[in-house]
């Protein structure tokens, strides 16, 4: 089920809030959570029940796993019980994410013909998964109380977070589901939740997705792009990623919200970064964390030199990249922001006397073309794309990309204003410059959603502005689209 559509946004969440808010004022708190836990995997198992099945046994074999570790004390046994959790969960992984990507390689670099399975990916298992392996290594740490599986379910299958993040630890969103104060509907935070989940529905549905009619004509017809459209084409998806999976996160916290649950941050307006280092302080927050604490503090991090801890830094994005998907383009855009990680380190006192405008444009700049590759289909369709991008012939907005963006509502403004038929294009492409301006000033000097909520107070305005994104992201929702990051 996704956040943007008619059946969560009408049945689904108002059904899950009532249930569980209407057993907890009965004292039923058990049941309350039980019922939360059967509504997560009615969320989750919507659109193929048969994920579920693969996440009652990842939740039943990590959990009893973990129970021994925290209960053993044979260091054998523990040991024996975090290997088994490790393969386990990296080998599932493996299994759904990369064995065709594995087997396609090896049959093209030794002429074998091993067949491949073309496994359909589940949803979100990247996210559960990893939330899991940071359950798992911190029991055998011993750094987790004894939770029973119901405590456990909720934390994992949480609906807000489940299928694409934030990454949330053991001791972020228990405790609250155990503080009695949260049992009750709390109106502060409900006003709270409504904003954060109408300003992420309106940046998903009325800018993600606008942008993304731009993405998907550049990327399916680049030999139609000079290098002005594929300029346009670049910066639409720079944005649209933002908007699409800052949308995601914000609504998730707003639903947190509505329940009183404060979920991790996953996004401080990283467009705003002077450097790539500053970059990834603020982009996916959560997801960060998980391989700074699980992967870079255990290769030793910082602690045995300054080689070291660049091959550490490297392996970290190396990991990420190969973590977002089964294909060479994750894997390159991994390996070069990890080189340029490593390189502004080393050179960290020649960037620090540049003018952080500069170092701004020179971020940006990366990261802009650096998305080019993992929107890419593959290394070659992203190579075409650069060819095309630094072809040097400049022209016009092209008819085609005009018309991809040409929804209906903009072209019946365009009769009510100009009557004439005729000046179609022209206003899209007003509308269009417009949409990208409004997008690229907002990503960087607007207050992101969760600086709102820090002193957030509702007023009428904030009203008003909440009631229309609202009304207006709804009556949009003309077909479901997915998050991008539901592929990850």
């Amino acid at each position: 089920m996704s956040f943007n559509s008619y059946i969560f946004i009408f049945l689904f969440l108002p059904l899950s809030l009532a249930g569980y808010f209407g057993m907890n004022k009965l004292k039923l708190y058990s049941p309350a959570k039980i019922f939360l836990i059967l509504m997560s995997f009615w969320f989750y198992g919507y659109f193929n029940p048969s994920y579920l099945i693969i996440m009652l046994a990842s939740i039943g074999l990590n959990y009893c796993l973990s129970y021994v570790m925290l209960k053993s004390t044979k260091e054998m046994v523990r040991k024996i019980a975090l290997v088994t959790g490790l393969v386990f969960n990296i080998g599932i992984l493996f299994h759904f994410k990369y064995y065709d990507f594995f087997v396609s390689n090896i049959n093209s670099a030794i002429g074998t013909s091993f067949a491949m399975k073309n496994l359909v990916l589940p949803l979100g298992i990247s996210f559960f998964t990893f939330q899991q392996l940071s359950y798992v290594i911190d029991s055998y740490k011993k750094e987790v109380p004894v939770y029973d599986i119901f405590d456990y379910s909720l934390f994992v299958t949480f609906f807000p977070q489940l299928v694409a993040g934030p990454i949330v630890l053991h001791n972020e969103v228990v405790p609250q589901f155990a503080d009695k104060t949260k049992k009750k509907m709390n109106a502060d935070n409900f006003a709270k939740g409504i904003m954060a989940f109408s300003f992420g529905l309106a940046k998903k549905v009325l800018i993600a997705d606008t942008l993304g009619r731009i993405v998907n004509f550049g990327f399916a017809d680049i030999a139609s792009l000079d290098a002005t459209n594929a300029f346009i084409v670049m910066l639409s998806y720079t944005l649209q990623l933002y908007f699409d999976f800052s949308g995601y996160c914000d609504m998730a916290t707003g639903i947190g919200y509505m329940f009183n649950i404060e979920l991790p941050m996953n996004f401080n307006s990283p467009y705003r970064a002077t450097t790539i280092l500053e970059f990834w302080d603020r982009w996916h927050l959560t997801l960060t964390r998980f391989f700074t604490k699980y992967v870079y503090i255990p290769l030793g991090g910082s602690r045995r030199g300054k080689i070291r801890t660049y091959i550490n830094v490297f392996i970290v994005f190396l990991v990420s990249g190969i973590w977002h998907g089964a294909n060479w383009t994750f894997i390159v855009w991994g390996i070069l922001h990890g080189l340029f990680s490593v390189f502004t380190r080393i050179f960290k006192k020649v960037f620090d006397k540049i003018p952080k405008i500069i170092n701004w444009i020179i971020t940006f700049t990366f990261v802009n073309l650096t998305w080019v590759i993992f929107r890419a289909e593959s290394l070659t369709q992203a190579g075409h794309f650069f060819s095309r991008l630094f072809s040097g012939i400049r022209g016009p907005v092209t008819d085609g990309l005009l018309q991809s963006i040409a929804l209906p509502e903009i072209t019946a403004l365009n009769h009510f204003i100009f009557i004439d038929k005729g000046i179609t294009n022209q206003f899209v492409l007003y509308f269009v410059t417009g949409l990208i301006i409004f997008a690229f000033i907002a990503s960087i000097f607007f207050r992101n959603t969760n600086e709102k909520l820090k002193n957030f107070r509702p007023t009428l305005l904030y009203c008003l502005i909440t009631a229309f994104l609202l009304a207006y992201s709804v009556i949009s929702l003309s077909g479901i689209s997915t998050f991008l990051y539901f592929n990850f």
